[in-house]
């Protein structure tokens, strides 16, 4: 019983280790783009500018801290969206 359960805790460490050698914020897309505040839905940001540092980690919807990218331009149309962060 042991060992199966060691042998499953390696597997299973090892299958993490690339996402955790990886988190960090998103790439940057190849389309012209700008960070969008406050839009994205919970654990769906591309990363932040307050109290978390990587990107899925947002805590709640429409973090005013959090950000996606989006078009260059289209921020504005979007409901709630902000260009620079909004209040903690």
């Amino acid at each position: 019983m042991k060992t199966s359960m060691l042998v499953a805790s390696a597997m299973a460490a090892a299958i993490a280790l690339p996402a955790i050698a990886f988190a960090g914020p998103a790439a940057a897309p190849s389309y012209t783009h700008e960070k969008c505040y406050g839009v994205a839905a919970k654990n769906m940001n591309d990363c932040q500018a307050g109290s978390h540092s990587c990107a899925g980690e947002s805590a709640k919807a429409n973090d005013g801290q959090s950000w996606i990218y989006v078009p260059t331009g289209t921020c504005q149309k979007i409901q709630g969206g902000s260009v620079t962060p909004k209040g903690a």
